[in-house]
């Protein structure tokens, strides 16, 4: 019976043109070879089976192949190419470092170093895994690198670049190597498969190339799993499927086409058989939110291209990504993202999960999506971007946003923020060009009817024609004041634009026993919310006033501390409840005196001698000593 032998070894690269996915390293590498601009040391570094190791092969055997072609490629039928493609060759030394890591094992290929080729121009030392080495073989192999010998050549790969050495990679000429695209996988495995008489489905190649993950050795593993369930050469959509354990993207489809509709039974029910299947439920959110995210960047022309998918798939995802509202997506994408994020805490994880998809059902039911223009990613509406925001708990009443300007009315209410007077919605209006008052100077209205004169005119001013700002949700909507003007409005011919300051609520004057009432109630009220002992101990101390600054004493550091984080929230509560702004708070820190302890015999004596030192006397006359 004859060997078998793996496609990833059978179909390995003997050739640069042969490599998949590298161009840009292959061309780079044959330029060097063909113009004779070869470094000492070379580091290839990316994923892995992405073609460090071929490469470096490739490399070494071009390097002393004895009649290079025109394209820069080995001969393969020289003494050196036959030799090295019998693993004979005694100028190409490969080494792992993975297991050959130590200072001795460096030693040991430095002495060979030392030696010139027998035949050929070059000798090749091939480490591969190098950042396997430990830092004391690093060091010893330091001045090799940096000044080999004319005719020796190092090629170093690795998969973990940052655990090199950074006086490594200054001394090398470094490669960096992409994962392979899923649509050069396919094709490759297409190729191979023409090769062996092997009849694959297009949509199962590109499934397998999609699992790879950018690794041709693992695609090429893959895919000799499949050959080999196949029992009629036949590789089947379906059967890479089962193979593999993969979701196909049809649940994607379909669980976000039922989350659309707002069906959340069959959305529950595709669930339930998503996991019944063994699928692992985190993975599922994982996933269900990277398909959102490919919806997402479908939406604008720009952006497709970071859909790393097949053309069956990619045609699959714009069409329904053109029927996805944008709002829906982006609030899909923030509820998944916390959904992901406490899944592991979640006691009930599939309940989790399920709360997740059955906001995302309910979402139809907050928006007209029909009215909501549907634009690129470049055109973004605010009020789409706060749906993601927002909870979905509860309903909210978030209105279209009228897209094309309009007029506004001749009278309108200016919102203003209470401190700085600015108009809370930020709508700026303009007086009006021709100079007449927008009221009228008889105080009736547009539409002839009189306006309440109650004591207090609404100030109304004409605005110029302007694109109307979004509404904002109630539940979020800052609150305002509405900025009212005793009297009439005067008239003015000036074009700037009209500010409506607000009312100053005036400073009140206040005594020493408001001011410990209040004090008092504050203290009460933090013992209420925090038990703090600390806490309570400043705010039981004694305090004095000095017009409106409020003197507190301290006895250390530790209560300046406690002091400096409850000052924020005492301030405001205070100058609250006393109607005084100007109300500040200043402390110092007096030292207690600490009253030394009496313990011992000395400290006795030396207590009693302070009052009566005639005991100091009568110790040294009578030569005495302290009992210890």
């Amino acid at each position: 019976m004859e060997n078998f032998v793996v496609s990833a070894r059978k179909y390995r690269p003997a050739t640069f043109d042969t490599v998949v996915g590298q161009e840009h390293i292959t061309t780079t590498l044959k330029n060097a070879i063909k113009t004779n601009h070869l470094a000492s040391a070379f580091l290839f570094c990316g994923p892995r089976g992405v073609g460090k190791t071929t490469c470096a092969r490739i490399l070494a055997k071009t390097i002393n192949c004895q009649n290079l072609t025109p394209e820069g490629e080995a001969c393969d039928q020289c003494e050196s190419c036959v030799s090295f493609t019998q693993n004979a060759s005694f100028n190409i030394h490969e080494l792992d470092a993975a297991s050959n890591n130590s200072v001795e094992d460096i030693r040991n290929l430095i002495d060979q170093v030392r030696y010139p080729p027998q035949s050929g121009k070059y000798k090749i030392y091939i480490i591969d895994e190098v950042h396997m080495l430990s830092s004391a073989a690093f060091n010893a192999f330091l001045k090799t690198l940096e000044e080999p010998p004319s005719y020796a050549i190092f090629i170093l790969a690795t998969t973990e670049k940052h655990k090199i050495l950074p006086t490594i990679l200054s001394r090398c000429q470094i490669f960096d190597f992409n994962r392979i695209q899923p649509q050069h996988i396919a094709d490759h495995l297409a190729s191979i498969a023409q090769k062996e008489g092997i009849t694959a489905e297009s949509e199962a190649l590109d499934l397998i190339a999609q699992k790879a993950d950018g690794g041709l050795r693992d695609a090429l593993s893959m895919f000799d799993l499949n050959v080999t369930f196949a029992a009629d050469r036949i590789i089947r959509y379906k059967e890479v499927l089962d193979n593999l354990h993969i979701l196909d993207y049809d649940y994607y489809f379909k669980l976000t086409d039922q989350l659309l509709a707002g069906n959340l039974p069959q959305s529950l029910l595709t669930v339930d058989e998503i996991l019944r299947k063994g699928f692992d439920g985190h993975q599922f959110v994982v996933g269900l939110c990277r398909h959102f995210r490919d919806l997402l960047v479908c939406k604008d022309a720009a952006t497709v291209q970071l859909l790393q998918v097949t053309e069956n798939v990619r045609r699959q995802y714009l069409d329904q990504s053109a029927r996805a509202p944008m709002s829906f997506l982006l609030s899909a994408l923030s509820l998944g993202g916390q959904c992901d994020m406490n899944y592991k805490q979640a006691k009930d994880q599939r309940l989790h999960t399920e709360l997740w998809l059955m906001k995302l059902a309910n979402l139809r039911n907050l928006l007209d999506w029909n009215a909501l223009p549907d634009l690129p990613l470049n055109g973004l509406r605010i009020s789409e971007s706060l749906i993601a925001d927002h909870s979905v708990d509860e309903k909210k009443n978030v209105e279209p946003t009228p897209v094309q300007p309009q007029p506004s009315p001749s009278s309108r209410l200016i919102e203003s923020h209470p401190i700085t007077s600015e108009p809370a919605n930020g709508y700026r209006p303009a007086a009006p060009a021709n100079g007449t008052p927008t009221n009228g100077t008889n105080g009736a209205g547009q539409n002839g009817h009189a306006t309440p004169t109650n004591g207090i005119a609404t100030a109304s001013v004409a605005a110029k024609p302007h694109i109307a700002p979004p509404t904002r949700p109630a539940s979020s909507r800052l609150r305002s004041t509405v900025a009212l003007t005793t009297g009439p409005v005067q008239p003015t011919n000036s074009d700037e634009p009209v500010a409506v300051v607000a009312p100053v609520r005036p400073d009140k004057p206040f005594i020493f026993e408001q001011l410990q009432a209040a004090w008092s109630a504050f203290a009460r009220l933090r013992h209420q919310q925090n038990d703090s002992a600390s806490e309570q101990l400043i705010l039981n101390r004694t305090i004095t006033l000095d017009g409106t600054t409020i003197h507190i004493t301290l006895d250390n550091t530790l209560q300046v501390g406690y002091l400096t984080e409850l000052k924020p929230e005492l301030l405001g509560y205070l100058r609250d409840q006393l109607q005084n702004s100007q109300i500040q708070l200043e402390h110092k820190v007096t030292v207690q005196e600490v009253k030394k302890m009496i313990y011992s015999s000395q400290d006795k004596f030396n207590f009693m001698a302070e009052k009566n030192p005639a005991l100091l006397e009568l110790r040294k006359v009578l030569n005495l000593e302290v009992d210890y």
